[in-house]
């Protein structure tokens, strides 16, 4: 067989009256009349195969082939009949009659072909992953995500950054999550941790000199997976030494710029900058979808004019009252905005009171409540007749943020009220440094505690923490955080400060962070950076919200490998081996 001399989906008719010699998988087989044609797939696409009768030992052979056989082909590329051609098709005009054929792999019968991918369900897809990753829509992830880490790599490799491998086995510190655990052999009774993020180490590598640091990294958090998160996942993660917000804020912006430009050929403007409160205030999250409206509408003041009790408790406890407009939602029934009323406790409300907008007039629900003030309330919220308005009302002003946040998102998806191919990015910035645990009694970084407290506010740290303002940021596009960052604390005195506020003491600081507190006496300089997943970062670009739809080996929602078996049982020689006995635990 003639080696191999084109991709199979880069046969144009440039290439007619010349002899190819092409390998992949049969995608499909069609026999008419005695002439087979086989759709020959690689990664690059499909092209047709023609096999006569006039070449009868490799008609024979063909005549065997089925799906996903992978096989080799050579001919001469020709232009198909006029009337066959197929314009789906980039090599939809030209067929490659083959004089010789060998079969590299007879398949067995595929439990499901990439044709069937497309419709079966993801579980099914998880457990046939190598032949699920052959369909089309798989191998231009896999392309994007390529290409993505290339741009990402030049970028960056253009601005002096360098790649730096860190740690994958490292000590288990408090960063939020729980660590993925791994007992060390040769010494009994520790344990290792996979890092949730490198950041120890690249603090470390500025304070080392390295000044530039990049890296597209693993990191690992043993929590439950979501839509958007996975319990390892991929992060662009970068640091820069003397540098300040705006140093990261530009060589981010530069680099997602590189990307939307040299991938979706999209042109990203200069990026918004919006404060936490305001965020919070407007939009009911720290990563608000600005690609809608639907903002949060304080109607404290007229609701304490009301006789509604539900308002009056909530605004005498010093609660608050919001509202949120819904565009066309007066057109829902009662059973659905009952099940509202149900979906929100989960987030800490006790109801969602809900009124109709008819004739320039409340109507349905608390309407009877607004008539007195309605004039202002309409005026307050905007709302315009055949609308839904939703309150929020609650003595802990963070449950109306929180839930009308959520039920805003909710309701925009599901009425269809999100613009399609539209690109709303917006820095967050000003976030508190800590806030308070009512739980446990104690204050917790908001971030991690090695973001540094805005210079303005460090005589703070003691006397009002809650009021205090950390120098980080967060990238948000159309409502998902992509990533965020921050300027580190350089000084050891400062590291403590923070340390103890968080309630970790100097010789618990000195068990757990001893290294960088260390690396920051001996001379480390300002610095700071960003982690931005680079799964969501693809996930945007190939418009899905599913992460394991951009990862080429996923988890389960439960965190299972379901083509390895993963997590799976190990030997009593290999625990025993590690000085580790399980535990038994009893059926419930």
């Amino acid at each position: 067989m003639d080696k191999r001399t084109h991709a199979c989906g880069a046969l144009r008719r440039d290439d007619i009256g010349s002899r190819v010699s092409l390998a992949g998988w049969v995608n499909n087989y069609r026999d008419h009349g005695g002439v087979i044609f086989i759709d020959l797939r690689d990664r690059t696409g499909l092209i047709q195969v023609v096999f006569h009768p006039d070449h009868p030992e490799i008609h024979a052979l063909a005549d065997r082939l089925r799906h996903e056989d992978v096989i080799a082909a050579a001919g001469e590329c020709v232009p198909r009949e006029a009337g066959l051609e197929n314009p789906r098709l980039a090599t939809g005009r030209v067929e490659v009659r083959a004089d010789a054929l060998e079969v590299l792999n007879k398949a067995a019968t595929p439990p499901l072909t990439p044709e069937d991918a497309e419709t079966a369900g993801e579980e099914r897809r998880l457990r046939h992953r190598p032949l699920d990753l052959r369909r089309p829509a798989m191998q231009s992830m896999l392309a994007t995500r390529h290409r993505t880490t290339k741009v990402v790599r030049d970028y960056f490799d253009e601005l002096g950054f360098w790649e730096i491998e860190t740690p994958f086995l490292c000590r288990s510190t408090p960063e939020g999550a729980r660590d993925f655990l791994v007992p060390a052999r040769l010494h009994p009774g520790r344990f290792y941790a996979l890092p949730q993020s490198p950041q120890l180490f690249k603090q470390i590598l500025m304070a080392s000199g390295a000044e530039k640091y990049l890296q597209i990294v693993r990191c690992f958090r043993d929590e439950d997976p979501r839509a958007d998160r996975q319990a390892e996942f991929t992060q662009l993660d970068m640091e820069m030494s003397f540098a300040d917000t705006e140093d990261v804020i530009e060589a981010t912006e530069g680099c997602m710029r590189r990307l939307w430009r040299e991938i979706l050929g999209v042109e990203v403007p200069a990026i918004p900058r919006m404060g936490y409160r305001e965020a919070m205030e407007r939009f009911g999250s720290d990563r608000p979808d600005l690609r809608y409206g639907m903002e949060l509408v304080d109607v404290a003041d007229i609701a304490a004019e009301t006789d509604f009790k539900v308002f009056r408790n909530a605004l005498g406890a010093g609660g608050a009252v919001k509202a949120i407009r819904v565009p066309g939602g007066a057109a829902m029934p009662r059973s659905q905005t009952d099940g509202l009323a149900e979906w929100v406790q989960q987030f800490g409300a006790g109801g969602l009171p809900v009124t109709k907008v008819d004739g320039g007039a409340f109507s349905t629900g608390i309407a009877k409540f607004l008539e007195p003030v309605r004039e202002k309330m309409l005026a307050r919220i905007g709302a315009e007749d055949g609308d839904l308005v939703c309150f929020g009302c609650d003595a802990d002003p963070a449950v109306v943020t929180r839930v009308l946040g959520e039920l805003r998102v909710r309701l925009a998806h599901e009425r269809e009220l999100v613009p399609k191919d539209s690109w709303q990015w917006v820095w967050i910035v000003d976030f508190p440094l800590v806030e308070w645990n009512a739980e446990q009694g104690r204050w917790d970084s908001l971030h991690h505690p090695f973001s540094a407290p805005h210079p303005d506010d460090e005589d703070e740290l003691e006397s009002d923490p809650g009021a205090v303002r950390s120098l980080a940021y967060d990238l948000v596009l159309n409502g998902s955080e992509l990533g965020g960052g921050s300027i580190r604390i350089h000084r050891p005195q400062l590291q403590q400060r923070v340390l103890g506020l968080l309630g970790i003491g100097e010789q618990e600081a000195r068990e757990q962070f001893g290294f960088l507190l260390d690396a920051l006496a001996h001379g480390a300089p300002p610095h700071g950076g960003i982690a931005l997943g680079l799964d969501r970062i693809v996930m945007h670009l190939l418009g899905t919200s599913n992460i394991r739809d951009v990862i080429a080996f996923p988890k389960t929602q439960t965190g299972a490998d379901l083509m390895t078996g993963a997590p799976a049982e190990v030997t009593p020689g290999q625990l025993a081996e590690l000085g580790l006995r399980l535990q038994e635990t009893k059926p419930s």
